[in-house]
């Protein structure tokens, strides 16, 4: 059994998993702090599943890119749980949580997620209809230069994240926009990952920044 939770954004997401289905899932667009919403979500959650913190198998959590005070809760309260239970964790990227979603498409994703004025997080990957698998790691960079990618590939491509709004603006180009219930982060893609992952001990559960890349 897995309990995944995903901090990286404005969004507060759970979700619970075991034998490959999803058993529930919660997600919040809040103006609150992580901190006061994460565990409260993720225990009442297990709880109308049937389940308690004991009967998790594997903590995951995103673990960047993405919002570093969020980022550190997400990550700070997997590891205490798996701390507590003598449990093992699992550190999901944000973008891979991300591509995760579409799973179900068969074709090259983008996951993009807004930085800074018009840098995005992004890492591309590729679906089997099934599994993703990825073809880049994860990157911050100008809008234009996503866009020079997506182009590169010379299929139609879909994008997944809020940093749509930022290749819009910025960089119009040929993509295809995944649509609205699955463009946020999400529990569900971090879950979905850690069940193709390698866990680990809590302590090596880590939060993974990205840095600006120098132009020119």
């Amino acid at each position: 059994m897995i309990l995944a939770v995903d901090t990286s954004g404005r969004t507060a997401s759970c979700a619970v998993a075991a034998d490959g289905v999803l058993l529930g899932y919660r997600m919040l667009y809040t103006q609150r702090a992580h901190s006061q919403i994460l565990l409260p979500m993720a225990k009442q959650l297990l709880a109308e599943t049937g389940h308690s913190v004991q009967d998790v198998d594997v903590f995951a959590a995103a673990n960047g890119p993405g919002s570093y005070t969020g980022l550190r809760i997400g990550i700070a309260a997997m590891q205490a749980l798996g701390f507590a239970g003598g449990k093992q964790c699992a550190g999901i990227s944000s973008l891979e949580g991300l591509a995760w979603n579409l799973c179900g498409r068969s074709g090259i994703l983008c996951a993009c997620l807004a930085a800074r004025k018009d840098l995005c997080y992004c890492a591309f990957f590729e679906s089997d209809g099934v599994k993703i698998r990825r073809l880049t790691e994860d990157r911050i960079l100008p809008a234009e230069e996503i866009a020079a990618q997506i182009a590169g590939y010379g299929e139609q491509i879909m994008v997944i994240g809020d940093g749509l709004a930022v290749l819009r603006e910025c960089a119009p180009a040929d993509y295809l926009a995944a649509p609205m219930h699955l463009c946020n982060q999400s529990a569900c893609g971090i879950a979905m990952a850690a069940m193709h992952s390698e866990p680990v001990s809590p302590d090596a559960l880590t939060v993974s920044y990205l840095q600006a890349v120098k132009i020119g």
